[in-house]
């Protein structure tokens, strides 16, 4: 995506279900855990750079022994810097111990992350946040050990206020409305709740206070927990926690809008954001690694005893479908051949702007990231080309020699046109220098394009067109094409996301500026504005169910084609000499390509819960009303 975004957030849990002396005799190491859940964590490293955390829970220990560690960072390499600390930790114990690895008992008692319980996070901040204290894991201490609970998830509510409200009417005081806190005190109130009826029923029953604690852990319930304390979430989720007894859960919300993925043996549970980190760590098949259904949470007891129970009732699954277009690992199978696919359907398109002209093309990528979807237009060329030749030769009878050879010799032309100079940083603030420094984050290859050719570039998606502005088209036009055809791999963004993706300003897009371009074209853009910010007043004061997507009206007047041409217009400006045409996937074709992640609101304004109605409303008032802020 050469619009950079913050997006997402990545957890890594692992429930070892031997004791660690287990895992020392099998695999040689004490370390077992803490390896495997450094290589967890890197594995996913493209889900969260702005912080990372790891919590540990150690079974079994005696009362005054330390059986839960957590330790976060928001460093420059934030993984690194938390595995450096939990390291220093085991070279600080060995120093006391000097056969420390080689004794399991040592080793859990004095290394503070040698647990049976791992909690790992990958953050990218949606608000800007980047202080220590947004760093997830996070953290609800008791000295009931029941009721520790440690919370980290991938997730957006959109209305936490509410949540917080509630909270507030339980006689609680959260220290703060963010949504992470809001939900660990949720689940916390209901968990201290079930604990407390729990023991109150074990008193009666004759049990003493020590001897309650073992049963409290086996009768307690964390579905019925889950389900009392998310009964009125909205938004998209997948929430991972441990308690301090040894339960641990994972929690994925009804539309299976957040993913998350599962491989359970008699050894362990491992759960991920992304099916390949679990694939490659733990040297599993594809096929043995679960996704986690929409509404449902694995519940782990102490024991090892796995259950995946319904949370909440299932709704349509709308699972988001930029996870395949751009943000999720690309070695998955089944998201590497929906790239590929996504490619593909968009030659035709391609094909009738270029007019068949095959020998005046050259195709390339930019980012790096779209090469995949690359391969997939390219085999779609080629297949053409195939096709072509084949469909001459049942016409022998009318084929020159010439035209034959011409067709034999056809081939797709491939360059590597633009290479981004990951040195250049661009510390002027001043907007005319800055902007000329910006044009030259990428380099492109001289003398591979001539004066008669069209020059296809495809990319992820285009968000916001700043990148293709500022630099990719001003570079690009400096090889003198005849015409640049930027082609997207996702469809037009015209909505704002509020499930986890930094995009929640909806004057950012450039599909919005072009469609608001086109009605000051019509001198419609007056009466549609007032129209719609009425219509988004009105419902404000609705109930969360019955509040609709207004901001749709805007584009109900215009084809998909309209706004393509007016933002390739846009994009051009002034200053670019080679025509510019912008092509965008269809809404079709990336259900077609992606079948599995039907989540297209970004494209099509459809959110899969209430609450995204309310935020895209909220969004377009900010925008009439000249407010620059976010809309949850």
């Amino acid at each position: 995506m050469s619009d950079a975004i913050k997006h997402e957030c990545g957890i890594a849990m692992i429930h070892l279900k031997k004791d660690l002396h287990y895992f020392k005799d099998k695999y040689g190491t004490t370390m077992f855990g803490i390896n495997k859940m450094y290589l967890m964590m890197e594995k996913q490293h493209n889900r969260g750079q702005d912080g990372a955390g790891l919590a540990c829970v150690k079974l079994n220990m005696k009362p005054g022994q330390r059986y839960i560690a957590r330790v976060r960072s928001n460093s420059q390499q934030p993984i690194q810097d938390i595995f450096k600390k939990v390291n220093k930790s085991v070279t600080q114990a060995s120093k006391n111990h000097p056969n420390l690895l080689e004794n399991v008992e040592e080793f859990k008692e004095e290394v503070p992350y040698a647990g049976e319980l791992l909690l790992g996070h990958l953050r990218y901040g949606t608000f800007g946040k980047n202080s220590i204290e947004s760093v997830h894991p996070f953290l609800r201490q008791n000295n009931w050990m029941h009721r520790n609970l440690i919370v980290a998830g991938n997730f957006n509510l959109t209305n936490v206020k509410e949540l917080f409200e509630t909270l507030v009417d339980l006689g609680q005081h959260p220290k703060e409305k963010a949504d992470t806190i809001t939900v660990m005190e949720k689940i916390g109130h209901f968990l201290d709740d079930a604990v407390a009826k729990i023991y109150k029923k074990l008193k009666k029953e004759g049990f003493t206070k020590a001897d309650a604690s073992p049963q409290i852990a086996e009768r307690l319930s964390m579905k019925k927990v889950l389900r009392k304390a998310s009964k009125k979430w909205d938004g998209g989720y997948t929430i991972a926690g441990l308690l301090g007894h040894g339960e641990s859960f994972v929690f994925r919300d009804p539309a299976g809008i957040r993913p998350a993925f599962y491989y359970d043996d008699e050894e362990m549970l491992v759960v991920a954001s992304e099916r390949p980190a679990i694939q490659t760590v733990f040297n599993v098949p594809f096929e043995e690694i679960q996704e986690l259904p929409p509404g449902c949470a694995l519940l782990t007891k102490k024991s090892g005893a796995v259950n995946l129970s319904q949370i909440q009732e299932p709704v349509e699954r709308k699972a988001c479908s930029f996870e395949r277009i751009y943000f999720s690992r690309g070695s998955d199978a089944e998201i590497y051949k929906e790239r590929k696919k996504l490619g593909r359907l968009l030659f035709p398109q391609i094909q009738k702007v270029i007019k068949n002209d095959l020998e005046n093309t050259v195709f390339s990528f930019i980012p790096n990231t779209a090469e995949t979807s690359f391969y997939g237009l390219l085999g779609a060329v080629q297949d053409y080309i195939v096709q072509s030749l084949q469909n001459s030769l049942l016409n022998k009878d009318n084929l020159k020699k010439s035209e034959l050879q011409k067709l034999i010799s056809l081939r797709p032309r491939i360059e590597k046109i633009a290479i981004k100079d990951a040195k250049l940083r661009t510390f002027i603030t001043e907007d005319a220098s800055r902007d000329d420094l910006v044009a030259h984050v990428y380099d492109v290859t001289y003398g591979v394009i001539k004066p008669t050719d069209s020059l296809v570039i495809i990319d992820d998606s285009i968000v916001r067109g700043t990148t293709l502005e500022k630099s990719i088209l001003k570079m690009l036009d400096r090889l003198n094409p005849k015409k640049i055809i930027v082609v997207s791999s996702a469809p037009q963004i015209r909505y704002p996301d509020c499930y986890g993706i930094d995009m929640a300003k909806i004057d950012n897009f450039i599909a919005f500026k072009a469609t608001i371009q086109l009605h000051e074209d019509q001198d419609t853009l007056a009466s549609t504005l007032e129209s719609i910010y009425s219509n988004c007043k009105d419902n404000q004061d609705l109930p969360l169910e019955a509040v609709e997507n207004c901001v749709k009206a805007l584009y109900e007047p215009f084809t998909n084609e309209q706004i393509s041409t007016k933002i390739g217009q846009m994009l051009r400006g002034n200053s670019i000499k080679a025509e510019v045409e912008v092509i965008f996937q269809t809404i079709q074709g990336l259900h077609e390509s992606c079948p599995k992640n039907l989540g297209d609101w970004y494209f099509s304004g459809d959110y899969p819960t209430p609450g995204g109605n309310r935020v895209v409303n909220r969004a377009f008032m900010n925008y009439y009303e000249g407010k620059s802020i976010r809309a949850y």
